[in-house]
């Protein structure tokens, strides 16, 4: 089945950015909005405390059965927000290569941002996404 999901690039703007800077999805496509995928552990416990990469994985796990049962997979995901509770570049950049890793060739527009906290204890990533697929 063909992706719903156009990804845009523009010569006129910057190649230094690892995604594409904007996503359409075709006419009747059944969009998808996700929650905020967590770093959870099946009981409840937050995984990997204290690795950013770590949790960023266990995140994409998450947003990735996520997908599934919303009858998507991640070549289906037009749009990503990556939260990371830090104000280190470095931090940031080490939960956002898991992430670009994850999404391969499939680089949908993405913001990566740097925030002060979130919602479960030793949380330090969570990522949201939208999809978008036809059925």
């Amino acid at each position: 089945m063909a992706s719903a999901v156009r990804l845009i690039r523009s010569p006129l703007l910057s190649d230094v950015a690892q995604y594409a800077y904007a996503a359409t999805a075709d006419a009747g496509a059944r969009l998808i909005f996700l929650a905020g995928a967590c770093p959870l552990e099946d009981d409840g416990s937050t995984a990997a405390v204290g690795d950013y990469a770590g949790q960023a994985a266990r995140c994409i796990e998450t947003l990735t059965l996520a997908l599934e049962a919303a009858g998507a997979g991640i070549g289906d995901v037009i749009s990503t927000r990556v939260l990371v509770a830090s104000s280190q570049r470095d931090d940031l950049g080490a939960a956002w290569a898991v992430v670009r890793d994850a999404f391969g060739e499939h680089d949908v527009p993405s913001t990566l941002l740097g925030v002060t906290v979130l919602g479960y204890e030793d949380q330090l990533v969570e990522i949201e996404a939208v999809a978008a697929v036809v059925d």
